[in-house]
C-alpha cells in the first residue's frame, strides 16, 4: 500500500453514531479537527500475515527472572552470590545471621556444580529478605518450603515466616539426620504481607543449601513454576512466539563451560546445558546486567511456557563472537565445534524422541512429548559482522545437514543503519539466509518518520525478524509512535514475518533498562501504555492485509530552525572561535571567548568557565553539559567552532537547530566510547540517529568543525573535509492506518493511529463491500504524557459499538488515539 501525496477532502457520506461516546475524548473546537480519507480495496489481496507475526522477547534484565517471572521467593537460595556478579555481593547477600554461620566451598558441597553451601552452628539461624520489600505472602494461600540439608549428629530445623508485626504462618519443624537430603514442608499464610522474612534455625550443627520457598499457586500449577500474574500477562497477549534467553546474555562473557577444566568461570555466555536438569544441579552465572542468575528458570521452563501459551519457541544461541560493547571474536576451533554440537543437541532436546540422548533428558524432566522447535537464532546483534558471519555459516551448515526443516536466523547488528548493518545485510543476502534479526531503539519521532521502512525491502530476499524495538519511553506518546510504526509492519508482512517489543519485564526496584513492557514489584504488576498497544495489535492481527490508502496530514515542515550549542559527554573539552554566519554572509554570532561567556546559556550539567581564551567544560564525568547561544528562529546558516579534547572517554557534541533542551540536533564526534561519530536528532527528549560513521577523537588535538544548514539539508565538515551530509525531510506523519481481514470471522479490521492533538474526521470508503451496519470499536486514547503505574492506568482500552456503518461512512478518530474498527462483512 502506498500513501497518497495529495490532500483529499470528502463530504460526510454517512452519520456514524458511537455508543458510549462520553468515554472518549472529543475535540473542544472546530479547529481541533483535521480531515482525512481512507480508501479500501476489498477485492485486492495484500500480504498474508502469519499467526506467529507478533511475539514476545524474554531476557533476564531488570530482574525479569529471579525476583520476577521465576516464582522463587528466596533470594540467593544457594549462597552462590559473588563479586563476579556484582561488586557489592557476598555469598550471604540477602541473608542475615544470628549466631555463627559461614558459606563454605569445599568437598562437602551438595554437588560439583553447586559450589557453595552454608555451615550453620548449633543454636544459630539465618534469615532471608527476599526481593523488593521482602517475601510476599497472601493470607490463606499455601507456600512450599524445601531445603537440602545434612547433619551427621542430627538436628532439628525450625522454619518460620514472619514480618515486623509478627507471625505469618505456623512454624514448621524439620528433623535432619545423615547426608545430603531434600526436606519439604508446607506453610499456609495466616495473613497478607509484602515484608515477610524466612528464617531457618538449627538446634545442632548442620549444612544447608537450596533454601527455597515457592507459592503453591504458580502459573498452570507447575512445579519450579512461574509467578502467576506475570505469566498471565504474557499469555493475555496471545503471542505467536517467545524469543529467549537474550539478548546480551547470549553474546557476552566467556564461551567456556562451567567445569573444573575451565576453572568454574562465573562470567559466561548463556549456554542451554547449564540450565536444565534438577535445579540443585544447574550452574550459576553472572548476569551481564549486574546480578546473579540462578538458572532456576532455564531452557526447559522456557519451552514449557511457550507450549502453555500456544507460542512458538525461538531460542538464541551464542555464535562465539561477543557484542554489547565487548566485541571480540573467539578463535578456538574446538570450542566452536563444541558449541555447534551443543546447538544440535538443543534441537534434539526440543524435538527428539524420548529414547534419544537429549530427548530422554527432556522426558525425565517431565515432558516426554517434543516441544516442536521450528526456528533457532544464532548470535545476537554482533558488532563484528564478518567474524560473526564466518561462524554463523558453520552453525547453519551443521543444522541444515541434520535438521533441514529448522529455520536458522541471522542478524544485522545492534542498529537500524550504518556500516555494521549494511555489511551484515550484504553477507546475509549473498548467502541466501532465510531470516535476519534487526534491532533498534529510537525516538518516537523516528518511528513516526519511518513507517515506510520496509516498503522498499526486496520481496525475494531474506525475511525480517524485528526481534527488538522500542521508542525510548513508556508514556502514551511512545505507544502512539510504536502503533503508527506497526501499521507499516503489518502492511509489509510479506517481508517482516516476526516482531517483538523489548524488553518484556522490569522489576521497579532493579531497573537497568527503560522502557519495558510489563512493570512489577513483589506485590503487583501493571501494563505499560506500550503493552496495551501490543495487546491490541496482537489480539486483532487478521490473516491478510487488505490494500488501502489514506490521505496525509498537510506538510507544515519548513527549514531546520534553531540556535546553536556546545556540549560534552563524560569528557572535558575546550571550544573556541565560534561563528554563525547567515546564508547572505551576515554574522549572527561571533565569540572568541576573549571576554566573558554572557552570550551562552547553560542548560545542562557539568562545569563551564573561560580559560586562556577558550570556553572549557572541565567535568570529565558529567553527561550532556549543553550550553546554547543564539535565536531559536535562526535558519540557513553556517556554524564554525574549534574544539580540543582535554580528557575523558568521548569527544565533542556540537549542536544546531536547538529549539529547547529536548529538541535539537547535535554532531556527536567520538561518541560511544570514542568509537564512532554520528548526527543525532532529539525530539521531546528522545534521540534518533540520522547518520553514523566509525571514528575517534584524539586528546590534545584542535579540530575545526563546520556545519552548513540549508533548508532541511545539512553538510558537515571536519578539518575542512566533508564528513557527511543528510536531508531531514521525512515528515513525522501522525495519521497512519492499515486494514486486515480475519479469515475466521470475515471481519475487516480497520486500524487507525492518530498521533496528534487534533481529532481526525475521516471519510472511510470500503470499496463497495457489503458490511453489517454496526461495528465493534476498541479505542486507546490518553494525554501524550500519560504513564501507567501500579495505582493509575490512564491508558486502558475502551470498547463500544458503532452504528451507521456502510460501504461509505465517516468516523472521527479522537486526538492521540489508536482505534480498531472490527466490521463484519455481509
Amino acid at each position: 500500500m502506498s500513501r497518497s501525496t495529495t490532500r483529499w477532502r470528502f463530504g460526510l457520506t454517512a452519520t456514524a453514531l458511537l455508543a458510549a461516546t462520553a468515554l472518549l475524548p472529543a475535540p473542544a473546537h472546530a479547529e481541533d479537527v483535521t480531515d482525512y480519507a481512507i480508501t479500501v480495496d476489498p477485492t485486492a489481496k495484500g500480504a498474508q500475515i502469519d499467526d506467529t507475526m507478533y511475539g514476545v522477547f524474554f531476557e533476564d534484565i531488570n530482574r525479569a527472572a529471579d525476583g520476577g517471572l521465576y516464582a522463587e521467593l528466596v533470594q540467593n537460595r544457594s549462597f552462590e552470590y559473588s563479586t563476579a556478579d556484582n561488586r557489592s555481593y557476598t555469598p550471604l547477600t540477602s541473608w542475615t545471621v544470628d549466631g555463627t554461620a559461614q558459606v563454605v566451598d569445599d568437598d562437602g558441597r551438595l554437588n560439583a556444580r553447586n559450589r557453595n553451601y552454608l555451615s550453620l552452628d548449633a543454636g544459630s539461624s539465618v534469615t532471608n529478605a527476599g526481593y523488593n520489600t521482602g517475601i510476599r505472602v497472601d493470607g490463606g494461600k499455601k507456600y512450599d518450603f524445601s531445603v537440602w540439608a545434612r547433619s551427621e549428629t542430627g538436628t532439628d530445623l525450625t522454619v518460620t515466616l514472619k514480618d515486623a508485626a509478627g507471625t505469618l504462618a505456623t512454624a514448621r519443624q524439620v528433623a535432619v539426620k545423615g547426608g545430603w537430603t531434600k526436606y519439604k514442608v508446607t506453610f499456609t499464610a495466616t495473613r497478607t504481607s509484602n515484608r515477610g522474612r524466612l528464617t531457618v534455625a538449627s538446634t545442632n550443627a548442620a549444612a544447608v543449601d537450596m533454601v527455597s520457598l515457592f507459592p503453591r499457586d504458580t502459573y498452570k500449577n507447575e512445579p519450579n513454576g512461574l509467578r502467576k500474574d506475570l505469566a498471565e500477562k504474557i499469555a493475555a497477549l496471545h503471542p505467536g512466539f517467545v524469543r529467549f534467553p537474550g539478548g546480551c546474555l547470549v553474546n557476552t562473557g566467556s564461551m567456556q563451560d562451567y567445569s573444573e577444566a575451565s576453572g568454574w568461570q562465573r562470567k559466561r555466555s548463556y549456554q542451554w546445558k547449564d540450565t536444565i536438569g534438577p535445579v540443585e544441579q544447574r550452574a550459576t552465572n553472572a548476569n551481564f546486567w549486574g546480578y546473579n542468575q540462578s538458572y532456576g528458570l532455564g531452557y526447559y521452563e522456557y519451552f514449557r511456557l511457550s507450549e502453555d501459551i500456544g507460542a512458538m519457541p525461538l531460542p538464541v544461541v551464542p555464535a562465539l563472537v561477543t557484542g554489547c560493547g565487548q566485541n571480540k571474536a573467539v578463535d578456538d576451533d574446538a570450542l566452536l565445534k563444541r558449541h555447534i554440537q551443543d546447538t544440535l543437541d538443543l534441537i534434539e532436546f526440543a524435538n527428539g524422541p524420548a529414547t534419544s540422548t537429549w530427548g530422554k533428558v527432556r522426558a525425565e524432566m517431565g515432558h516426554p512429548k517434543p516441544f516442536h522447535l521450528t526456528h533457532i537464532e544464532v548470535g545476537n546483534e554482533e558488532n563484528l559482522p564478518n567474524e560473526f558471519f564466518a561462524r554463523f555459516k558453520q552453525f547453519r551448515a551443521a543444522i541444515e545437514d541434520k535438521h533441514p526443516d529448522i529455520t536458522v536466523i541471522s542478524n544485522s547488528g545492534p542498529d537500524d543503519s550504518g556500516t555494521t548493518f549494511d555489511t551484515a545485510w550484504k553477507l546475509n543476502r549473498e548467502a541466501n539466509v532465510d531470516m535476519v534479526d534487526e534491532h533498534y531503539y529510537n525516538s518516537p519521532n523516528w518511528f513516526l518518520q519511518n513507517n515506510d521502512r520496509y516498503d522498499s525491502y526486496d520481496r525475494n530476499g531474506p525475511k525480517v525478524f524485528l526481534g527488538e524495538y522500542a521508542s525510548q519511553g513508556n508514556a502514551w506518546k511512545n505507544g502512539l509512535a510504536e502503533a503508527a510504526y506497526m501499521t507499516g509492519l503489518e502492511r509489509n508482512a510479506d517481508v517482516v514475518e516476526l516482531a517483538s517489543y523489548a524488553p518484556l519485564f522490569a522489576n521497579e526496584d532493579y531497573v537497568q533498562w527503560r522502557p519495558d513492557l510489563i512493570w512489577f514489584n513483589n506485590r503487583a504488576s501493571w501494563n505499560s501504555a506500550n503493552y496495551e498497544v501490543q495487546k491490541l495489535f496482537m489480539t486483532n492481527v487478521g490473516d491478510r492485509v487488505v490494500p488501502s490508502r489514506s490521505t496525509v496530514t498537510p506538510n507544515v515542515s519548513g527549514p531546520i530552525t534553531g540556535a546553536v550549542g556546545l556540549s560534552t559527554w563524560a569528557t572535558s573539552a575546550a571550544y573556541d572561535d565560534v561563528k554563525v554566519t547567515a546564508a547572505d554572509g551576515s554574522t549572527l554570532l561571533s565569540d572568541d571567548f576573549s571576554g566573558d561567556a554572557s552570550k551562552w546559556t547553560h542548560t545542562g550539567g557539568g562545569s563551564w568557565s573561560i580559560q586562556d581564551g577558550q570556553y572549557v567544560q572541565t567535568d570529565a564525568a558529567a553527561e550532556n553539559t549543553m550550553v546554547q547561544a543564539g535565536d531559536p528562529s535562526w535558519h540557513d546558516y553556517d556554524l564554525h567552532v574549534k574544539a580540543t579534547k582535554k580528557s575523558g572517554r568521548e569527544g565533542f557534541l556540537v549542536a544546531f537547530g536547538v529549539k529547547d533542551t529536548g529538541n535539537y540536533y547535535w554532531w556527536n564526534l567520538g561518541g560511544w566510547g570514542n568509537t564512532q561519530s554520528a548526527v543525532e536528532q532529539a525530539v521531546d527528549g528522545g534521540k534518533g540517529t540520522l547518520i553514523t560513521k566509525a571514528g575517534s577523537i584524539e586528546t590534545g588535538r584542535a579540530y575545526d568543525i563546520d556545519i552548513k544548514v540549508r533548508g532541511r539539508q545539512v553538510t558537515l565538515y571536519l578539518d575542512g573535509n566533508e564528513w557527511g551530509s543528510f536531508t531531514d525531510d521525512k515528515p513525522a506523519e501522525p495519521f497512519r492506518q492499515v486494514v486486515t481481514k480475519d479469515a475466521t470471522t470475515g471481519d475487516l479490521i480497520v486500524k487507525v493511529v492518530n498521533a496528534q492533538s487534533a481529532a481526525a474526521r475521516t471519510a472511510i470508503d470500503l470499496g463497495g463491500a457489503k458490511v453489517a451496519s454496526t461495528a465493534r470499536v476498541t479505542t486507546l486514547a490518553a494525554d501524550p504524557a500519560d504513564v501507567n503505574t501500579e495505582t493509575d492506568s490512564p491508558v486502558t482500552p475502551v470498547t463500544s459499538t458503532l452504528s451507521g456503518v456502510a460501504a461509505k461512512f465517516t468516523y472521527t478518530f479522537p486526538a492521540n488515539s489508536i482505534t480498531f474498527l472490527r466490521i463484519r462483512q455481509g
